[in-house]
């Protein structure tokens, strides 16, 4: 009888198969049968006929069809998976948003589409308020030109032109368009923005562009052309452009078609555009800030796992844990490096975790390891402590009014201001670029050492027959040059500035670009680390059969799902792209999360972090923001 091994969320389930005519569909509900026994609370599914979720092949992350049979495409014994299972009951839940309490974590989810949404009862009010002011006022940008042109009148029966030419002329990006999942983010920050009530758009402006995203509407915006003051004009008029039904737009739908059919094809009307209207939907940092958002986000989730890699990497290197002693961060005590400390007595030899391996060891002549594993805590550490205070200034950024000019209701008046300038974001960001490349250079000197016999005392390039076989030779030249691209993209962008609009706005602040090199930089650290954990799960298996933790162990079981041992050479890339995933979808830290959680709790809860995400597995939607479709 065949049968197969299915991950479902935490859990791995061996499925029997005595028919292997069934469809894969049936296989995964069977999955899910047995998933759902094994947990107390049904793995918080009440009905499985409302969950949906896809099947893909572990080794290469192979989609597979759900109605193909399963004797047609999978081997006795192969490893499967189950993606994206959701529960069809809670999936229409809603964000609230009401300008002021929006945070990275959500903006992320709201582009991964797991949430819609709507806005307050109190923002309605204002926005009401605010949107009557400007029928009894003379500002700029409502009866004026813009930029250069702000001394020039426009008569009232040109007021929707002028605004609509606005969009047009401005809609002058270039480059590639941003994925569903950025633009998505991109119109749902733009939402929170105008939610807090001092932009002057009308409900009726609001709601369409609510609908549009619940709908995912999406205008095409090119991802090159803000300089990042007066905010990011160029997106965001692309953005604004789609939902006045010009331009091209995409939904799943209907796929990348002109925008007023896509919106056509899903009951929408095009915004119609009335005074300010079109200046306060492209005025402000939202290009910067929702790129940024995901780059801190994945930052986040790259530098806790590269704490268990390197770890992992110590263990196959023999390395020693007593760089790692409490007392020695205590008379150094940065925060992000007392928790890196933390985090490897946690999952390295102790009481807690015996290690075979470093028991094999443990009398050896060696006194101190390179720098590349005794310094980890430092290096790892200030990465933790800048992703901290990055992601305070992007959250701070995401409920700030970024227009111009704001609108006070209660004071009666517009004012000028600039709040639209991108420093802020921009600076942030490049130094992120900065911290998070980091933990990329000090893991490819890790890999160095891995592949190197002199180093290692392991297969050179970590496989047999060596000369036949070349192993991880390449895949560490590939790993050097991400390395060596993120020193160019590493340079700060945020202090150059070319004035623009004939020196009406003479400093800007270059943020699109340090929001998009920073997730380009973000997601070479990843590639990095990803062939470092690959390599470190190689090395284990010259160290057999010794075993070590049960944390690290149970990492590299994560991997050997994913990608076999080395034996003779083979493809490389799609295995490193395999792991890579396993890395963005933060799998690494759902299995070795628990195991450090738990040792601090058991072993030293005093030093449990004051960051209540520092050991957050999937946090819980915050009641305040989130509510049931009725």
């Amino acid at each position: 009888m065949p049968r197969f091994t299915v991950h479902v969320r935490d859990e791995w389930l061996t499925v029997p198969c005595k028919d292997a005519t069934c469809s894969i569909k049936w296989l995964g509900f069977e999955a899910l049968k047995r998933y759902i026994k094994n947990k107390p609370d049904n793995g918080g599914i009440q009905h499985i006929k409302d969950v949906r979720f896809v099947v893909r092949r572990c080794q290469g992350l192979g989609l597979l069809d759900s109605d193909d049979t399963i004797e047609d495409v999978l081997e006795d014994n192969e490893f499967v998976e189950l993606g994206k299972v959701t529960n069809m009951a809670y999936l229409f839940s809603y964000i609230s948003l009401d300008g002021n309490s929006l945070t990275s974590t959500d903006l992320v989810n709201l582009g991964k589409g797991l949430y819609k949404i709507k806005v307050s009862g109190f923002m309605v009010d204002l926005q009401n308020s605010t949107y009557l002011l400007l029928n009894s006022v003379v500002v700029y940008g409502i009866t004026t030109g813009f930029g250069k042109f702000a001394r020039t009148v426009i008569p009232v029966s040109k007021l929707k032109e002028l605004q609509e030419n606005l969009l047009r002329s401005h809609s002058s990006g270039l480059g590639s368009p941003l994925n569903p999942e950025r633009t998505r983010m991109l119109l749902a920050l733009r939402i929170n923005v105008l939610a807090k009530g001092y932009s002057g758009v009308s409900l009726e402006t609001l709601h369409r562009m609510i609908q549009a995203f619940n709908a995912s509407c999406l205008s095409y915006v090119p991802e090159k052309g803000t300089v990042g003051a007066s905010g990011d004009l160029a997106p965001l008029s692309h953005l604004a452009l789609g939902l006045m039904g010009e331009g091209k737009m995409w939904s799943p739908k209907s796929g990348w078609a002109d925008a007023k059919y896509v919106l056509e094809a899903h009951g929408l009307k095009p915004i119609s555009l009335k005074p300010k209207e079109g200046l306060a939907l492209i005025n402000g940092t939202q290009m910067i800030t929702s790129l940024g958002a995901e780059a801190v986000e994945r930052a986040e989730a790259i530098a806790r796992q590269a704490d268990i890699i390197a770890a992992l990497t110590l263990e196959v290197l023999k390395g020693t844990t007593k760089a790692f002693d409490s007392d020695i961060h205590e008379l150094r005590p940065h925060p992000g490096q007392k928790e890196v400390a933390l985090r490897f007595r946690s999952l390295l030899d102790s009481d807690h975790h015996p290690s075979e391996i470093a028991e094999s060891h443990r009398f050896c002549d060696r006194v101190q390891d390179a720098y590349t594993m005794r310094c980890c805590p430092q290096v790892h550490g200030v990465v933790n402590d800048t992703i901290e205070f990055v992601k305070k200034i992007i959250n701070t950024e995401i409920n700030s009014a970024t227009d111009n000019p704001m609108v006070f209701a209660e004071r009666g008046e517009t004012i000028s201001g600039g709040n639209f300038h991108g420093e802020y974001p921009a600076k942030a960001l490049d130094y992120l670029a900065i911290g998070v490349h980091e933990l990329a250079s000090i893991s490819e000197r890790r890999i160095e050492r891995l592949c190197n016999p002199a180093l290692s005392e392991l297969p050179a390039f970590l496989v047999n027959e060596g000369g036949l076989n070349s192993g991880f030779m390449i895949a560490h030249c590939t790993a050097a040059a991400l390395v060596s691209e993120n020193k160019v993209l590493c340079h700060p962008s945020s202090i150059d500035s070319l004035s623009t609009s004939a020196a009406t706005e003479d400093h800007v602040s270059m943020g699109g670009w340090a929001a998009r090199k920073a997730l380009r930089v973000v997601e070479h650290v990843e590639q990095v680390l990803a062939i470092e954990l690959l390599a470190a799960c190689q090395g284990i298996e010259f160290l057999r059969p010794l075993r070590t933790t049960t944390p690290l162990e149970k990492v590299y079981d994560l991997v050997r799902a994913t990608v076999k041992p080395w034996i003779k050479d083979r493809f490389m890339a799609p295995e490193i792209e395999a792991v890579h995933r396993l890395l963005v979808d933060q799998k690494v830290w759902n299995i070795a999360g628990p195991y450090i959680e738990k040792y601090c709790m058991e072993y030293i809860p005093e030093s449990r972090p004051s960051s209540p995400t520092a050991f957050a597995l999937d946090p819980p939607p915050s009641p305040r923001k989130r509510v049931r479709l009725e």
